[in-house]
């Protein structure tokens, strides 16, 4: 079966714009340059088909182009913040969670093994030199699958059955990629916040290659970076998710201009950046974005005093009522978005825990079930949260295909009596004069609870939980390390329980990766040993050893072998109905709002929608390139 997928709007712009680009609009602040020679003028700059952006299906209005916004960082890596939210992708998802074509004019999809990628003819780098098929062969050929580059380790979504794909230029518009049996992850993976980079500016990164590079040359290109090996040189001038490097051609809306180390990050707009408004005038409507580090403790009140224009990151619902506060007296406004969490926050008991005796009760789902129906929800959120979360498993949430009420419900009613029948079913029976539970031998049933201590809605939530797990004999001793620190000790078997947010992912389609509901990667804090094991293809880590880790691997195996996307959903729902009911992960409350800070002046911020890392990018799916400034704004 072969799928056709053209771009939106593609006959649109035919019927406003003429061969010649008639009724595209310059950029005001490139007029400059463009009169001068510096750059060619706005229809030469765009590709012969570009991306026109419907703004009225999702209730935006036409822009100006124009103006400067800040945003406040943490540090460094956090540039890469604009990746996410710039969100240009080859494939990407629309506000629905559906696959379009963006930097791609269309493509085709055959028997979920066979991809053929049709490039919009004219795409132009940031630095003007044309998108072609040689920058896709060189990301996969020279780059993905460079055992110097990769030391041998190469994505797993570029693996089917182990083998990497055929890859085909065939035309100067078009390539291919194949596998011998399904790939579902490739398409979600391309349109992922933190993308699998399959294409990369060959004209300008060959001359960091071996392969391409004269020794000598590369000998000294190596020596004015202060790199020792030619890897280390390409991999830092190659960077595309945390762009460091201000010369790398970039294909997204914004590109930084800004060398590292630096307080202050200054990315301004790509002219030639692909999509436009349906009014011709080329994306993004604003100029430029200054990031200014700042400790990530500092960054909610000095969002609250003006000095953000648009803030998301660094601040939580506990810094809601200052910020309402601060909209009297500063040009901001607050809105509430919905985490997309599978739980904001959640307890992780580790499966893994060095522990024998200790390893043998965390391995116990009735001891899983017991301090989750030990807990009093509807307490937390409404002294937490005010009583705007959702008492909920760790699972999807309501705005997702793939919700059923029995997933959030699953062990989260108030039930401590029975709580105490399961622990006494145990044979947790004998208790110290404190009434603390014993284990078989005799120690007191003590769970240490770690957190990063980054995040102060878990310090109140520990205090309640503790209270309330006192009520069947487990006392709660919390105990806040550093998130290396914390990771470290979790892979290494060193942490009883941690807490932490739950699912990345609350709002999955059938097609998006199940991967986060079985054991698949050395960071999930429930089973990192035995995620460690298929990461590494069974040569590290350890081999799940309980029946229902089992069952979800062999689940996960099967959607990964399956392109229709009816089977999917039935194995997504087998995976959330085991996941829950096992209580793999304790889900405290979910669809908890997180603050957006905004400029008065800044216009096409959604009121309400999710805001999450996976899948929407943060601001990405939502058009960060169409939020404008009102003339004279910030």
């Amino acid at each position: 079966m072969s799928m056709r997928f053209l771009f939106l709007g593609f006959l649109a712009l035919f019927i406003w714009a003429s061969p010649a680009g008639a009724g595209f609009i310059e950029t005001e602040s490139l007029k400059e340059k463009v009169s001068k020679g510096e750059l060619p003028p706005v229809d030469q700059r765009l590709p012969q088909h570009p991306l026109v952006v419907d703004l009225s299906a999702t209730g935006k209005t036409p822009g100006e182009h124009g103006g400067t916004v800040r945003m406040l960082i943490g540090g460094q890596r956090n540039i890469s913040l604009m990746t996410v939210s710039g969100y240009t992708r080859l494939v990407r998802y629309d506000e629905k969670l559906q696959l379009q074509p963006d930097v791609l004019e269309s493509y085709e999809v055959q028997d979920g093994r066979i991809f053929t990628f049709h490039l919009r003819p004219g795409h132009k780098w940031s630095d003007g030199a044309p998108l072609t098929p040689e920058d896709f062969r060189y990301a996969l050929e020279d780059v993905q699958l460079d055992e110097d580059l990769t030391k041998g380790i190469i994505s797993p979504y570029l693996l089917v059955n182990g083998k990497p794909p055929k890859f085909e230029i065939v035309d100067d518009l078009t390539v291919r990629y194949s596998w011998d049996a399904p790939n579902p992850d490739f398409l979600p993976q391309i349109a992922a916040p933190q993308p699998l980079s399959m294409v990369m500016p060959a004209h300008y990164l060959k001359q960091f290659h071996k392969k391409y590079q004269d020794e000598a040359k590369l000998k000294e290109l190596m020596k004015a970076n202060k790199e020792k090996k030619w890897t280390g040189l390409h991999i830092n001038k190659s960077r595309q998710y945390r762009p460091e490097n201000p010369d790398l051609p970039m294909l997204d809306p914004w590109r930084n201009t800004t060398k590292p180390p630096a307080e202050q990050f200054v990315f301004e707009r790509n002219p030639y950046f692909h999509r436009v408004d349906n009014q011709g005038r080329q994306l993004p409507y604003i100029d430029r974005f200054v990031l200014n580090v700042s400790s990530s403790s500092l960054i909610p009140a000095k969002a609250g005093a003006g000095e953000a224009d648009l803030q998301g990151n660094f601040i939580s619902f506990g810094d809601y009522t200052f910020l309402k506060e601060a909209e009297l007296s500063h040009p901001i406004r607050v809105k509430l978005w919905e985490s997309g969490r599978g739980s904001r926050i959640a307890l992780f008991p580790n499966l893994n825990y060095e522990d024998a005796e200790w390893r043998k009760i965390l391995q116990d789902v009735r001891f899983r079930r017991a301090l989750s129906l030990a807990i009093d929800r509807r307490e937390i959120n409404l002294a937490v949260f005010f009583g705007l979360g959702k008492p909920s498993a760790d699972t999807v949430l309501p705005a997702s295909p793939l919700y059923r009420e029995e997933y959030a419900k699953a062990y989260t009613n108030f039930d401590p009596t029975a709580a105490n029948i399961l622990l006494d079913e145990m044979g947790l029976t004998q208790r110290d004069s404190d009434g603390i539970r014993l284990l078989p031998d005799g120690r007191r049933a003590e769970i240490i609870v770690e957190t990063a201590g980054e995040d102060l809605v878990e310090t109140d939530v520990l205090e309640l939980i503790a209270d309330h797990w006192s009520k069947i004999g487990i006392k709660l001793l919390p105990r806040a390390s550093q998130t290396d620190v914390l990771r470290s000790r979790i892979i290494g078997g060193k942490v009883m329980m941690a807490m932490a947010s739950g699912l990345d992912n609350g709002i999955p389609t059938a097609d998006m990766n199940p991967k986060a509901l079985a054991p698949t990667s050395h960071e999930q804090m429930q089973w990192s040993q035995w995620g460690i094991f298929v990461e590494s293809g069974g040569e590290k880590g350890s081999e799940a050893d309980l029946k229902e880790a089992k069952q979800l691997d062999e689940l996960y195996r099967q959607w990964r072998q399956t392109s229709d996307s009816e089977m999917r959903a039935l194995i997504w729902h087998q995976m959330l109905k085991l996941y829950t009911e096992q209580v793999f992960t304790i889900g405290i409350v979910n669809s908890t709002l997180q603050p957006i800070v905004a400029s008065t002046k800044l216009h096409n911020v959604p009121d309400k929608v999710i805001y999450s890392f996976d899948p929407t990018g943060y601001f990405g799916i939502y058009g960060m390139d169409t939020f404008w400034l009102d003339k004279g704004g910030s």
